[in-house]
């Protein structure tokens, strides 16, 4: 149905993985659609230590033969032998992802890569891959990793129904994607949303002043500090946390106000893929 890309033009933290992360799981959660995440980085695990304890998303210390085929078949690297094979189907990414929620969130995770020349010769299939995950998938999200050559990366963003530019509060990070903007027109198309991670809502850069700021006419997407959410996702348990606080409605609690903004950016997201649609 649609491909959502979440990148940034930073090569400094923006908070886009947990960003994702967090949008991703709770459009799972509340709705009845099938989700595929999909990891691009290289020697990074933050986004599949989201959802599980970081010893248990790979094998640790000597890796005899077995366990090294077990790693190569359950991900990229098996799904990529697959397709060499010319043997696929409409559930082929599934089949080789790992299920979070049952019919509901999977992951597939970033390539077992033990060097940059390894990762390059992988990520030359995440499109062939993105296209076959959409056939079956209802949403599929991109971590699009900064450390992915440029080629690619583009390729990715120019099949992606939905860009995520992830921000800072950082006056640096607004101008830079600023001028971005005015020389790139690929940054100025519809499809393209703004996004600001780890937000402080107590910030002289707050939504409202950065919207003031880039003559933005539209509301940016914000997905606020929250030192419970950050702690689940270091230690693999973010459903569980999402379910616990999904019907908190004080809007004097924090966690509260997290889920507020998730329903926002869940929101406007599904409007900007229906409004896109009516325009083809």
């Amino acid at each position: 149905m649609a491909i959502v890309t979440f990148c940034s033009n930073e090569t400094k933290e923006t908070g886009q993985t947990l960003s994702l992360a967090a949008v991703a799981s709770y459009m799972a959660i509340e709705h009845n659609y099938k989700i595929l995440i999909v990891s691009t980085n290289f020697n990074d695990l933050s986004l599949e230590n989201c959802f599980w304890e970081y010893n248990k998303i790979r094998p640790t210390g000597a890796i005899n033969d077995n366990q090294q085929k077990i790693g190569l078949e359950s991900g990229i690297e098996g799904l990529i032998k697959v397709l060499n094979s010319n043997r696929t189907s409409t559930e082929i990414v599934k089949n080789y992802s790992r299920t979070v929620l049952k019919e509901r969130l999977d992951i597939l995770p970033s390539p077992i890569a033990t060097t940059y020349q390894e990762y390059q010769e992988t990520i030359t299939y995440y499109a062939d891959i993105l296209q076959m995950a959409n056939r079956y998938y209802d949403f599929v999200f991109v971590d699009l990793s900064k450390r992915m050559p440029d080629q690619e990366a583009k390729t990715i963003k120019q099949m992606s129904d939905v860009i995520i530019i992830n921000l800072t509060q950082r006056l640096k990070t607004i101008n830079d994607f600023m001028q971005l903007r005015e020389t790139d027109t690929f940054y100025q198309r519809k499809n393209v949303m703004l996004a600001i991670g780890r937000y402080d809502r107590f910030s002289k850069y707050n939504n409202k002043n950065i919207m003031r700021y880039l003559k933005e006419k539209k509301p940016l997407s914000v997905i606020p500090y929250n030192t419970l959410f950050f702690e689940s996702c270091s230690e693999g348990t973010i459903i569980d946390f999402l379910l616990k606080v999904r019907k908190l409605t004080d809007e004097t609690d924090r966690n509260a106000n997290f889920v507020k903004e998730l329903h926002k950016i869940d929101d406007a997201i599904l409007f900007k893929i229906q409004e896109l649609q009516m325009k083809l």
